[in-house]
């Protein structure tokens, strides 16, 4: 992977020499095949060429006059390449320049190695103040810093997926791609001297490799990590009170998800399962809403589910779920999308089922959950999700030793009924279309009779 450094410090010119070479190398295959043709090919078309071994001399000259043809074709698309290259790798340069740029400009220094930090020698004495006796400002500055460092690691690894492709590209451009040209390994007749292409085939061949002979596409990844530690604490003061805390203790957390599609339907499944303790506390009062929210946990977890879809039209889920260990948490929200209290205490293990189907956008889903231990749960509300979903439902629960809870859940996503509305109106328009032209049709039927 190119490297910070590397990049703003290689000489790109040297591409477009080695462009100009390589159409020197495409020059003197040019003159050597004039030279062969003249020389040696012409042999063979002579009238005193024939016979059995004449015929075989040809066969073999005619396929070393190709391969002169062929070496012209890939030093001028090797050539092509390297411009392309050069303009590319150009552009991302520029943008990387621009966003250290942009950086400094905010008051940050970007070293040689493209390590992002604040440029304290530019504060004035107030901001010197603030930086080492304001938390919040702190804070600030440590987001400002995160942020401009992944801009410019974004920028680097533009750079480094333009770097894979040219290496794909120029790995291709020398393959023999006619394998009944009488020659292995020879030149490339039908080399291309376009990255874009090399990278648009590879892409197609990539989904060819994920989709199974009976059409359908998958995709999946696998997510582990282990022990880890740490806390935070936040606030923001300036749009009324919003502060949290956060701290945690993890074992491992592991998570494997995939899909499968095919046309409108869509099978998708997930795996999670965690270790570790847990502590949260949020509070919020200012012009979003009102949250109070406090949750601790300790124990194992894991969860699975799966999914059917068929396009906004419906779909299926079940989930199978279970944790050992201990919870306790209090939580309330009001706010324009979402209302809900709650609480919970529990301690021991508990595992449950859950299911539901949609239709049109519209679902419905129930849950039914075992205790072995003492606890108590209670929550209700509605809330809109990051997907524009809606959500409404409650869960109960008690168990003095052995016990148990429900739950209930609807949802509403206005995308899918929308959707499906339009469908739907579609296939109306449709049906009143087929009904007017069968009318037409009646009635140019009897003016024929007529």
């Amino acid at each position: 992977m190119p490297t910070y450094h590397e990049i703003m410090t290689t000489d790109l010119s040297t591409l477009t020499t080695a462009a100009e070479h390589w159409d020197d190398v495409a020059k003197k295959f040019h003159t050597q095949e004039t030279t062969y043709r003249r020389d040696v090919h012409g042999i063979s078309l002579g009238p005193t060429s024939a016979g059995l071994s004449a015929n075989a001399a040809k066969a073999r000259f005619d396929a070393t006059l190709k391969e002169f043809q062929k070496a012209q074709t890939e030093a001028k698309a090797i050539a092509s390449l390297f411009r392309d290259m050069h303009t590319q790798f150009v552009d991302l340069r520029k943008k990387l320049e621009s966003a250290r740029d942009d950086a400094v400009a905010d008051g940050m220094k970007v070293s040689d190695q493209g390590v992002v930090s604040y440029d304290t020698e530019k504060m004035s004495q107030g901001e010197r103040a603030a930086y080492v006796h304001d938390p919040d400002y702190q804070e600030s500055i440590r987001n400002a810093v995160s942020s401009w460092q992944q801009r410019v690691d974004q920028c680097v690894k533009d750079v480094d997926d333009a770097d894979q492709g040219v290496d794909l590209a120029f790995t291709t451009v020398v393959i023999d791609s006619d394998v009944s040209d009488g020659t292995i390994g020879g030149f490339n007749g039908k080399a291309q001297g376009d990255l874009k292409k090399y990278e648009a085939e590879a892409a197609a061949e990539a989904r060819k490799a994920h989709t199974k002979p009976d059409g359908w596409d998958s995709e999946g990844k696998v997510k582990v990590t282990g022990l880890g530690a740490g806390y935070s604490v936040t606030s923001d003061p300036k749009y009324g009170k919003e502060g949290s805390a956060k701290a945690y203790a993890d074992l491992f957390h592991a998570t494997a998800q995939g899909t499968l599609t095919k046309g409108d339907w869509k099978l998708a499944g997930i795996a999670d399962g965690y270790g570790g303790a847990r502590a949260t506390a949020n509070y919020g009062f200012n012009n979003k809403g009102v949250v109070g929210k406090a949750e601790a946990s300790a124990g194992l977890r894991g969860l699975v589910e799966g999914r059917a879809e068929y396009g906004p039209y419906g779909g299926v889920y079940v989930r199978a779920d279970g944790f050992a260990g201990a919870e306790v948490g209090p939580n309330a929200k009001v706010t324009k999308d979402e209302v809900t209290v709650g609480a919970k205490g529990f301690a021991g293990a508990k595992g449950g089922v859950a299911g539901g189907g949609e239709v049109a956008g519209i679902g419905f889903g129930a849950s039914a959950e075992g205790w072995a231990g003492p606890g108590a749960e209670a929550w209700w509300g509605y809330k809109k999700d990051e997907d524009g979903k809606y959500h409404l439902g409650g869960k109960f629960g008690a168990s003095p030793v052995l016990g148990g809870a429900v739950g209930l859940e609807i949802t509403v996503d206005p995308h899918k009924l929308s959707e499906t509305a339009g469908d739907a109106a579609d296939a109306l328009g449709d049906a009143a279309g087929a009904v007017g032209d069968g009318l037409s049709s009646v009635k140019d039927s009897v003016t024929s009779w007529l």
